[in-house]
């Protein structure tokens, strides 16, 4: 059985003063858990697959509050936990003025860049597999308007969707975007009362197919969706078998293969930047037994055809980030 202890508590306590010498591998979730069905769940089934494959143990915690991603840093790197990896870029700040204290300790971070030479910073190319879940959206839109509804307001998710624009506009020049953000503030990746209010007012506006990239938040656009009868598109982690029958696909962010290949490699975990994307299986399109009746062969095979030219470069996805603009769509 997987030992997972939590940072807080007696039991931390204990940890902290008897079990500093174990080099356990750690984990720390983001706002929103690890069971958000999303981006920290995916963080989570790599951790535990590790767990499962080794025979190893690991500690972890979930964020309550911006306060503590400070405090579970420190309290974890005193423990003698190495490597530590966290999920999201808001780790980013405190990452870089915590990580020079512990030279010996190796940090992992996920979706941001921390220039240390103890961290490995993993960023993705979202764009990429937005693009391709874009294109399917346009091919099952029966109405010829999709939607778009991020988490927290930032150039990262902006990303998301201005590559899922462009994915839309190669099937259909003339498609319509609707495309809302859930807030500007960390709540909002676990607001899915929220997410499903702008799934409604999507739908209201003729939308057919929405994609979700909003952590938590997207529980309530993908419930919504399916209430209403209309497609979505899941985010992160595989969601197709949330709805059967419901979910287009999901846009996959292998965050999974990121966490378990860090703990894998342990206090020898190589640093530095290591981007994931199309070419390198680090993000895709999800197809299982839940949405195999709703993508046609014609339709994956002209999604797969635009996969392999992204992956040789024939194909380059614009990526938001670089220009802070998007040629695809108007924020």
């Amino acid at each position: 059985m997987t030992l997972m202890k939590p940072l807080f508590g007696a039991a931390a306590a204990l940890a902290l003063t008897a079990g500093a010498a174990l080099a356990e591998p750690a984990l720390i979730f983001d706002l929103g858990g690890k069971f958000d069905k999303s981006f920290n769940e995916a963080a989570h089934t790599g951790a535990q697959r590790w767990a499962e494959e080794t025979g190893g143990s690991y500690r972890e915690v979930e964020m309550q509050s911006e306060a503590q991603r400070e405090q579970a840093l420190r309290r974890f790197a005193e423990a003698g936990l190495n490597p530590i990896v966290m999920t999201g870029f808001a780790f980013g700040n405190v990452l870089s003025e915590v990580a020079p204290d512990y030279p010996d300790t190796k940090f992992a971070i996920i979706d941001a860049v921390v220039d240390e030479p103890n961290v490995r910073s993993v960023i993705f190319k979202e764009h990429e597999g937005s693009y391709l879940v874009g294109m399917l959206a346009a091919m099952a839109s029966e109405s010829g308007t999709v939607g778009f509804i991020g988490g927290m307001d930032i150039p990262l998710i902006r990303k998301f969707a201005c590559g899922y624009a462009q994915g839309v506009k190669a099937v259909n020049t003339d498609a319509e975007i609707v495309a809302n953000m859930t807030g500007t503030t960390p709540a909002a990746w676990n607001d899915p009362v929220k997410g499903s209010e702008l799934a409604q007012a999507q739908i209201s506006q003729g939308a057919d197919v929405i994609y979700a990239a909003a952590g938590g938040t997207g529980v309530g656009v993908l419930q919504t969706a399916a209430d209403e009868g209309i497609l979505s598109i899941g985010v992160d982690s595989n969601q197709n078998y949330l709805h059967p029958g419901q979910v287009l696909t999901s846009m996959v962010k292998r965050v999974d293969n990121a966490v378990e290949d860090a703990m894998a490699q342990g206090e020898d975990l190589e640093t530095g930047i290591v981007v994931m994307g199309v070419d390198n299986e680090g993000v895709g399109y999800a197809m299982d037994e839940f949405n195999a009746e709703l993508v046609t062969d014609e339709m994956q095979a002209r999604v797969e055809e635009a996969k392999a030219a992204i992956a040789s470069g024939d194909l380059e996805v614009h990526d938001y980030t670089e220009t802070d603009s998007c040629p695809a769509l108007s924020f």
